[in-house]
This record gives C-alpha cells, sequence and structure tokens, in this order.
C-alpha cells in the first residue's frame, strides 16, 4: 500500500513536472503509434495503485480512481485531452486522460519503468531511486509482465458502458440487486436459478463482461448470436469485486445479442452482472 506522507509530498513535484510537460509534450494523437505495451502498463499502474478499482478514493490526498490520480492534475490532463478540465472521471474518462498521458510519458522517459517512477514521484531521475519508489517500480513491473490477454482488453481503449440497470438488458428468472462500493455504480443484478438468463444486444467490435468472482460464485454459460461461446467459471478462492470475466472481438463493428444463463452450480451458484463494455 502506498505510503500516504510520501504521495503528498510528491503533489507540488508532480504538479510542476506537469506543467513542465505539457509545454514540451504533444498530446496523445501526435504518436504514430501506442509504445510498446500501453495496455498491459495501465492494466499494472491501476492493479497496484488501486486493485483496478475505478471508484477508490484516498481520503487524505484526494487522489480517485483506478489510477490514483490527484484532483489538480485530472483538472490539468483532463482540459488536455478531454477538452474540459471539469470532466467527470468516470471510468472511460479516467482511461482516455491516464492512457494519454502515458503515452505522453513514455514518449519522453523512454520506458516503463521510468514513467512508474515518475507516476510515483513526479521525478524523471532515471538513477538513484529511493529504496521505496525502486518497489514501487517493482511491484508495476511485475504486475506489467504477468497480465494476460483478459486483463488488457478491460483498458486498451476508450469503451461505451452500460450498467447492470441498463434497458439494453434484457432479464429473464429472478434477478435481484446487491449493493457494494466497489461495484461499479455501487450495484449489481445477480442470479443463481438455473436457467435465470441476462440478454444484451449491442453494436460494436469489442465486448467486456464485468462481475465480480469468489467462493460463492458459480458458472454460467455465454452464448453470442445464438451460438455457445464458452461456460464461464466465476469462482475464484478470493473475492474480487470487479473483474472482467468474459471478452470477444470482432474484425469489423456488426450487431451482435449476447445471452448469459446461470447453470446454478451446486454450493456457490451466484453469478452476477455489474456492467458491460463495449467498444466501437
Amino acid at each position: 500500500m502506498r505510503v500516504l506522507s510520501r504521495r503528498l509530498k510528491a503533489v507540488l513535484v508532480a504538479t510542476l513536472a506537469t506543467a513542465i510537460l505539457i509545454g514540451v509534450i504533444g498530446p496523445a494523437t501526435t504518436l504514430a503509434s501506442d509504445p510498446p505495451g500501453l495496455a498491459r502498463f495501465m492494466y499494472a499502474i491501476g492493479k497496484v495503485e488501486s486493485g483496478g478499482d475505478y471508484y477508490a478514493r484516498n481520503a487524505r490526498s484526494g487522489a480517485y480512481g483506478r489510477y490514483q490520480i490527484i484532483p489538480s492534475s485530472w483538472r490539468a490532463w483532463a482540459d488536455r485531452y478531454l477538452g474540459d478540465p471539469n470532466a467527470k472521471p468516470t471510468p472511460t474518462n479516467q482511461d482516455i486522460v491516464a492512457g494519454a498521458k502515458f503515452r505522453a510519458l513514455y514518449r519522453w522517459l523512454g520506458s516503463w519503468s521510468h514513467v512508474a517512477h515518475w507516476w510515483l514521484t513526479g521525478s524523471s531521475r532515471k538513477s538513484g531511486w529511493s529504496a521505496f519508489s525502486t518497489r514501487y517500480v517493482n511491484r508495476v513491473m511485475t504486475a506489467y509482465r504477468s497480465t494476460t490477454d483478459l486483463d488488457v482488453t478491460a483498458v486498451a481503449s476508450p469503451l461505451r458502458r452500460y450498467s447492470e440497470t441498463s434497458p439494453s438488458i434484457t432479464y429473464r428468472g429472478t434477478w435481484p440487486s446487491a449493493s457494494y462500493s466497489r461495484y461499479a455504480g455501487g450495484a449489481v443484478k445477480y442470479a443463481t436459478a438455473a436457467g435465470a438468463t441476462a440478454t444484451f444486444t449491442f453494436t460494436g467490435t469489442r465486448l467486456i463482461w464485468y462481475g465480480p468472482v469468489g467462493r460463492t460464485r458459480g458458472k454460467a454459460k455465454v452464448s453470442i448470436d445464438g451460438v455457445l461461446v464458452r461456460t464461464v467459471n466465476l469462482y475464484s478462492s478470493s473475492f474480487a469485486a470487479r473483474k472482467a470475466v468474459f471478452t470477444k472481438s470482432w474484425a469489423t463493428a456488426g450487431r451482435h445479442t449476447l445471452v448469459i444463463a446461470v447453470v446454478g452450480t451446486a454450493g456457490h451458484p451466484y453469478v452476477a452482472i455489474d456492467e458491460f463494455a463495449v467498444a466501437d
């Protein structure tokens, strides 16, 4: 866990570095292509900073979201990369802003380890790091090397998000709501009975289903356009409120229908929907 006093000391340095960077580094669109491993690095930073939680808040520093961005930095970066300093830190906006900033930092500093060090300290030093910052960078780079394709898809590009209450989702069977602060929007819909279904119709090139995993979670059959694609097992030895539990991509955008059918796994039947995310 981050040493909060060090984070607070770094705010002034980070703010100054941000002002300097804005003067010398162009926006993300000036790059010919993304730096290698951008999505993997975004996932790694999010995992270390907040456990991947878009709604995490540091009560002392005010840092918010998946990437734990300080409020003053958010305003400056949202102005630069979204064109609105008052833009809300929605999950999509967080990904856009963090992705653009990481692109700029990589272009300046030349490696992800140096970008991770800057993210913690606001310093561009490439040697002589403290033991604390060295441990932080090592944690980020370990997470970077251990990411999976499913993890990476969760932050690879801006996404349209549909909460569990979206009118685009049709439920059959019993799907009550459950509240928890770490769910997107604070709630999920869940079912336990075999045969309960959730149907989601969308248009895009990529789909992600987000939901919790844990010891009480069971299996669900996932079909797309009438074809069974996979049986997803949501069981895990430890609880995680929000994971990308299923993803599917297509070469071109098209209209598709996803059906999640609860299996009713004995002893741990719960299947929950936090939200769906769709890429254009």
